[in-house]
């Protein structure tokens, strides 16, 4: 086994809202080395660093839209979050939960900051990453994963370094709860000050870093700050993280689906008539009912 070198970090962008919940850093796509293709299974990634919403009577949130041929994935770190869709589910998603939608043949659905959370306010911390789905998968039925943290698997690393939470794959064979379409391995490294854990994934598959909290080195060699991405290159298995004080890390790393992605907006469908497709079924409500 071989060390897995990094091949970039990526510091976060200018922010921008989606609807008026959601103050986010993009960092896939965004151009060279980070688009869909090099990051797949992985195609979007948005990052809500710590942001302090003020009180609010109304729900700030994202109102009804449709999705059509992928997953999104909401993992909370502060805050909680509402959500409902046009196949039935939904629900709160509270701090250290995720919510995993399989929007495949298409859904509607909407997001707002939970009611109470809105009212007093406070710190708000979130990633919504969307992961592809394979030709074969794309239409098939919607649902819905509502992951709590105490379901996710757990390893407690030795010498009080922290613990690995698995939300998907595997972390030295404790299984995460989260059921894929293709392999995905999601985790959340908390790591205690000079806390250290090494990884080890296939040099094929696309694998990342993204800076929760504190700051970290990795391999020994590179120091990376908070809210800071990193893409290792696909060479090489084996990779540490070491916490240069109390950390957070999301860990991302999957098989990447070799087929054409020809995105529009809230689609990501292989070709463009699939998308002049789900443009039609969505216009004609084939996509369900869902009220704002």
């Amino acid at each position: 086994m071989t060390t897995k070198n990094i091949e970039l970090i990526a510091e976060p962008r200018t922010p921008h809202f989606v609807g008026d919940g959601f103050r986010v850093h993009n960092f896939i796509p965004s151009g060279f080395r980070l688009d869909m293709e090099r990051m797949s299974p992985f195609i979007m990634l948005d990052y809500n660093s710590k942001y302090h919403f003020s009180p609010s009577e109304i729900p700030r949130g994202v109102g009804v839209h449709p999705h059509r041929g992928f997953e999104t994935v909401t993992i909370a770190y502060k805050g909680k979050v509402a959500h409902h869709d046009s196949a039935g589910g939904g629900g709160i998603i509270g701090e250290g939960d995720v919510q995993w939608m399989t929007a495949a043949s298409g859904v509607l659905h909407k997001e707002y900051h939970e009611e109470n959370f809105s009212k007093t306010g406070g710190v708000f911390q979130m990633v919504q990453l969307w992961v592809n789905l394979p030709a074969k998968d794309k239409m098939s039925n919607p649902k819905y994963q509502a992951i709590s943290n105490d379901e996710m698997g757990r390893y407690e690393l030795p010498n009080n370094a922290g613990y690995i939470e698995v939300i998907a794959g595997n972390y030295k064979d404790i299984k995460g709860p989260a059921s894929t379409f293709t392999p995905v391995n999601m985790h959340n490294a908390k790591l205690n000050k000079g806390g250290k854990a090494d990884f080890s994934f296939p040099a094929k598959y696309n694998t990342a870093l993204l800076v929760i909290e504190g700051s970290i080195k990795v391999n020994d060699i590179e120091v990376v700050p908070l809210d800071h991405f990193v893409l290792f290159e696909n060479k090489g298995e084996n990779f540490t993280i070491e916490a240069l004080e109390d950390a957070i890390v999301l860990v991302l790393s999957g098989e990447p689906i070799n087929e054409p992605i020809f995105p529009h907006g809230p689609f990501v469908m292989n070709t463009r008539e699939e998308i002049i497709q789900a443009i039609e079924d969505f216009n004609n409500g084939k996509f369900g009912f869902l009220e704002d």
